[in-house]
């Protein structure tokens, strides 16, 4: 796991094991507050460097979503009160559960994790915390999936924007105009950093170009996507249009970009047919 205090008692923390998958803490005098969890086999790590380093113990767990390496690390704080939407409470309580068990034959280190769901959630609007001099805005960002929140530090404008900003934006089981209008939202936000779901943390001066980026690869998989729908074979032709031919690099993401991208655009088609078989 790699750790970089990004602001004064702001942390970042990324996986080493799985797809650079990120998480974070804000510290306050006499408790922290974390931002997901990595997957399990690494959250252990973070709390050893929370309670033992700093001295702190997590009062707070705020999951972006209900994601395994985002929310599957509930279970290492007992003591804490998880925070998150009321569908991720809802999906981690359903889709979760199921999800964990059938890893869990195939995985033994998972057959000791249980699923904790958020306490506090909400549906819409915003829940404000304060941690020590920092303020921080809990806010919706759908798109990656209906239940994606964001996490914003006021005093610094840093961003943790879970799985709704990516090196590669990821769509399935979420929505493409709801990731375009995120993103966005993200882009006029005035930030100093975000900090991605996966990947590393954009600076200043990198997110007006991160931001287009991102827009102009959902705007390339959704034509990509309307061609594929008009061919004989349209799952052959997906396969030849590569991550690349829509301007992200397929090394990114510890490798596994080039597969979210084909999942992508096998998503965008079958709702494409989906909505030509109910016209």
């Amino acid at each position: 796991m790699q750790r970089e205090r990004v602001s004064e008692n702001v942390y970042w923390f990324q996986s080493e094991v799985y797809a650079q998958v990120t998480a974070g803490a804000v510290i306050g005098p006499q408790w922290a507050v974390l931002i997901d969890t990595l997957i399990p086999q690494e959250t252990a790590q973070i709390k050893d460097f929370l309670e033992n380093d700093l001295m702190v113990p997590v009062r707070y767990v705020i999951n972006s979503h209900h994601h395994a390496d985002h929310s599957w690390g509930n279970s290492f704080f007992p003591e804490a009160i998880i925070i998150g939407h009321s569908l991720c409470r809802e999906l981690m309580l359903t889709k979760s559960r199921s999800a964990l068990e059938e890893a869990g034959q195939e995985n033994p280190f998972l057959r000791d994790i249980a699923i904790v769901p958020p306490q506090i959630t909400f549906s819409e609007g915003t829940i404000s915390l304060r941690v020590g001099k920092k303020q921080l805005q809990i806010f919706r960002t759908p798109g990656h999936s209906p239940d994606s929140i964001s996490v914003l530090v006021e005093e610094d404008r840093i961003l943790f924007a879970g799985d709704a900003f990516m090196a590669v934006p990821f769509i399935v089981g979420g929505n493409l105009d709801e990731a375009v209008k995120t993103i966005s939202d993200i882009r006029n936000m005035s930030l100093e950093n975000i900090v991605q779901g996966h990947g590393d943390i954009i600076l200043r001066g990198e997110i007006e170009d991160a931001c287009a980026s991102n827009l102009a690869y959902l705007r390339s998989i959704q034509k990509i996507a309307k061609a594929a729908a008009r061919r004989r074979d349209p799952l052959q032709f997906l396969r030849t249009q590569d991550i690349e031919s829509s301007g992200k690099n397929r090394v990114s993401l510890s490798g596994v970009a080039e597969e979210l991208h084909q999942n992508n655009l096998r998503a965008l088609l079958k709702e494409i047919l989906r909505q030509k078989e109910a016209a």
